[in-house]
């Protein structure tokens, strides 16, 4: 049956990118069940989300602007339907962290969000929570687009070694989950280095942090908690994270020697076993 229900396009992002597609569906004198034979998806699926009931991937969401020939409009909207999915305390950072030249981040336990696979995110995010699980998982991905813009940001990242031995999700997810770290060997604005085990004590004991750096705004700091994370533009915190994080970088192996420990680690812990 046709999904004829009343929206308010005021109501959200995602309601307003729903009512879009059905006008422009509309428009072109289309039903859902056409529509979605055009994009390879059935009416059902086109139904609800022009009821706001799921949220389109970007891939649905271009072959819809093409059959609609829409010039990439209901793209455009996915991006801040998807920014809307990330917690309202996160969403300030979110925005920042797309406008950042440089990103600098030390993570004691987690493999840094943007160069999290869509598999170890579902597993990170589904810790204790399964609610609306996969658009959480899609608004986390569509972060990492910003690595593939035409300016991206120089981003260097600090991993404690631990990081490549907490098995989130199984060896399977792990593996993968190096390797993806590996495909960065290439790209000139992301460097990874590893703090090895053989540092003890280092400038990062008090836990995981994150520093923007911006052509036009004041630099950030940004920490992790249980909680909300705390962002801050104070001149004393960006001063003093960013002396941690020197320290952090000197302390970590290079970034050709943590590539090396990243490939062993993949291949003894997480490889193919008799």
């Amino acid at each position: 049956m046709v999904n004829i229900r009343a929206l308010d396009p005021s109501a959200s992002p995602l309601a307003y990118l729903g009512a879009e597609l059905r006008r422009l569906r509309e428009e072109a004198g289309l039903s859902q069940k056409q529509l979605g034979a055009i994009v390879f998806c059935t009416g059902s699926l086109i139904g609800q989300i022009e009821t706001a009931r799921k949220i389109p991937t970007p891939q649905f969401t271009q072959r819809v602007d093409a059959a609609l020939t829409t010039g990439g409009a209901l793209s455009r909207l996915l991006k801040l339907v998807l920014r809307s999915q990330l917690p309202p305390w996160f969403q300030p950072y979110a925005e920042m962290e797309a406008k950042a030249t440089h990103i600098h981040a030390f993570q004691a336990q987690l493999v840094y969000g943007l160069l999290q696979t869509e598999e170890y995110a579902r597993v990170v995010l589904g810790v204790l929570d399964q609610e609306r699980l996969d658009d959480r998982v899609a608004a986390r991905m569509e972060r990492q687009r910003i690595l593939e813009s035409e300016n991206p940001p120089l981003l260097w990242v600090v991993l404690s070694e631990a990081v490549l031995y907490q098995e989130i999700g199984g060896r399977e997810i792990m593996r993968n989950q190096l390797a993806h770290l590996l495909s960065f060997r290439d790209r000139e604005w992301v460097q990874i280095q590893v703090l090895p085990f053989a540092a003890g004590a280092h400038a990062g004991l008090p836990g995981s942090f994150n520093i923007l750096r911006f052509d036009d705004d004041p630099d950030i700091v940004y920490d992790e908690s249980y909680g909300p994370g705390h962002m801050t533009a104070d001149p004393r915190e960006f001063k003093s994270r960013s002396l941690r994080y020197d320290h952090l970088q000197a302390a970590a192996l290079s970034v050709e020697d943590s590539a090396e420990l990243i490939a062993h680690v993949m291949e003894e812990r997480y490889g193919e076993q008799p």
